[in-house]
């Protein structure tokens, strides 16, 4: 996979190759008007460039602050201050208005003229090259409306409300003071970008070697192999897809039939189940589960992405890139790392018994005064407890306050933990954070991983049709049935828990949940989760203190942080300024 950052040059490249006539003089003085994207095509491909560099995906793992999931040891974090009480409609930290609206901007402005360019002087080349353009713009818009109802979408004067839906390009004139459209209507406009997009890209980028590969859209003009491959091969890996576009579609729908928003939305839970599952189809249904995926982050699975290749997990990611910048954050102190992220007791709780038994079930057989034995095997791949060994050393991480150093619990303010936790996933042991060795490793971000949308599978068929209604090939018990077998839960490849309660639409719910919860844990799903939801934001977070008594270990679950949310925080807010600015917007019920 190309870098983002390479993807505009790289667009470049593959237009110049088509003959010496492309070649762009005089050279592209970004001062010039949009009117000048007819002769210059890179400009075109510049507008676009600028759209994909406000893509809503950074560090997730800092919204979980604003959960029961996490604490932070920083007290100026913005997340931990939104869950203390501190969240606004003047606090921008979660407001994605500005980027959102502006990226729609550039894609607007993009599809008002991309048919008018000449990329090239081979008809059939500036066709495709045109069609590309085209498709990604319009998934690219789909992607950022659907951010901008996640963040902003909400109920206003007894109607659902999503943002102003522009479909064409602003400029000096334009009457600015633009009313939000309904919900109803955003989701509508989603579905629309998203089938031009898929009518118009490849599901994949990938290199061709006969004609019966290249999409319809595609052998209808007569393009030739070498043609195809130059606009739509695999140089152009990691830009917006067929697959992409249509999960982007999955995950709206989840949104919108989700209980926040379903009596508003137009969208009900069978849809959102369709919507995942034409993505899954395309992976081989419930067969595409991967063994691997949740331990999608580790070395050995890094070590198989390649350039183009974004491995059995991943839909769509980020570049990889050799650097130690979350160790430093999140290692423990005594692995030179500030212990950012303090896992909650919250989040350790929902990990089941090996057995796959809760732990508030007696056949979990759950031990209070050894709490970490027999648990799901992703507890010990994601948190560090108490007594682990973790690191380029396999360092002993004490958390206790019998602990030496600062790894234990709260010794030092900023660095140590305040929960009796530190992080384990997404990190690399093999890096050393030390400044003296400051030993570097390949990461991975991911935008959008497979497992998200079986658990999102899940959870709409779950809703629309039960349990165990395989209308689709597969139900939402064979997901999560897979999903734990792949985790190491159950005695013998059997899930006697997930049995017992695989008829039981209410408690299915909340086992989907809850493996939602564990599976998608620091990848910042959580906070939109409880959101459309509309589940109790306010769970104190809590920690495990651990002390010695006479040689024997004392487990005490404390409080750590409370959680301050009002009810109408289930819908974020348009931003004051905007409000102020343009009387045609109304605010979220609840915002002032």
């Amino acid at each position: 996979m190309k870098p983002i950052y390479k993807i505009a040059a790289l667009a470049a490249m593959a237009i110049a190759s088509a003959s010496c006539d492309d070649l762009f003089e005089p050279a592209f003085e970004p001062s010039k008007d949009i009117n000048s994207i007819v002769d210059f095509p890179s400009y075109a491909d510049a507008i676009l460039y600028d759209a994909y560099i406000l893509m809503p995906y950074g560090n997730s793992v800092t919204t979980d602050f604003a959960t029961d999931d996490a604490v932070c040891n920083d007290n100026s974090n913005d997340y931990l201050k939104i869950a203390t009480g501190a969240w606004t409609s003047n606090n921008g930290t979660l407001s994605f208005w500005k980027n959102g609206r502006g990226a729609i901007q550039y894609l607007n402005l993009l599809l008002s003229k991309v048919e008018e360019v000449n990329f090239s002087d081979n008809e059939r080349l500036n066709q495709a090259l045109c069609y590309r353009l085209t498709g990604e713009a319009h998934g690219l818009r789909a992607l950022f409306m659907y951010h901008l109802l996640r963040q902003h979408g909400g109920w206003a004067e007894g109607e659902l409300l999503g943002v102003p839906n522009l479909l064409e390009p602003e400029d000096a004139t334009s009457d600015f003071n633009q009313p939000r459209a309904t919900f109803k209507a955003c989701m509508e406009q989603i579905y629309a970008d998203v089938a031009a997009a898929a009518e118009l890209l490849p599901i994949d980028f990938k290199n061709v070697n006969n004609e019966a590969d290249m999409p319809s859209k595609y052998r209808e003009i007569g393009l030739t192999i070498d043609e195809y491959n130059r606009a739509l091969g695999g140089n152009f890996s990691g830009r917006m897809s067929g697959r992409i576009a249509r999960t982007i579609a999955a995950q709206a729908a989840l949104l919108a039939a989700s209980p926040a928003f379903s009596a508003g939305s137009g969208v009900e839970w069978a849809e959102a189940a369709d919507k995942a599952a034409e993505v899954l189809d395309l992976k081989g249904g419930i067969a595409g589960i991967y063994d691997k995926g949740h331990v999608w982050y580790t070395p050995d699975e890094i070590k198989k992405i390649g350039s183009g290749v974004t491995g059995e997990e991943i839909i769509w990611r980020d570049n990889v890139s050799a650097n130690n910048d979350r160790e430093k954050e999140y290692f423990p102190p005594s692995l030179r790392g500030t212990g950012r992220v303090n896992p909650t007791q919250n989040l350790v709780d929902a990990f089941p018994m090996a057995n796959g038994y809760p732990i508030t079930e007696d056949l979990g057989n759950y031990d209070a005064n050894n709490p970490y034995a027999n648990r799901d095997p992703r507890l010990a791949a994601y948190i560090v407890t108490d007594g682990s060994t973790w690191g380029h050393n396999n360092s002993v991480i004490t958390t206790g306050t019998y602990g030496t150093n600062n790894d234990a619990i709260n010794a030092e303010q900023g660095h140590s933990t305040r929960t009796g936790y530190y992080l384990r996933k997404l990190l690399r042991p093999d890096c050393n954070a030390d400044p003296s060795v400051n030993t570097t490793q390949d990461h991975v971000t991911t935008r959008i991983r497979y497992t998200e949308i079986y658990l999102d599978f899940a959870e709409a068929a779950n809703e629309a049709w039960g349990p165990t209604d395989a209308r689709k090939g597969y139900s939402a018990y064979d997901v999560i049935k897979k999903i734990r077998q792949r985790a190491g839960i159950g005695v013998d490849g059997n899930d006697p828990y997930l049995e017992s309660i695989k008829n039981n639409k209410d408690e299915m719910r909340k086992l989907i949940r809850n493996e939602r919860r564990i599976e998608l844990c620091f990848e910042g799903a959580r906070f939109w989760d409880l959101r459309r939801w509309k589940e109790d934001l306010n769970n104190t977070a809590r920690g495990m203190q651990i002390s010695k008594n006479g040689g024997a270990l004392k487990y005490e679950v404390i409080n750590v942080e409370s959680r301050s949310y009002s009810d109408y925080m289930n819908y974020g807010p348009i931003p004051y300024g905007e409000i102020v600015k343009f009387n045609n917007l109304v605010q979220n019920d609840g915002w002032k």
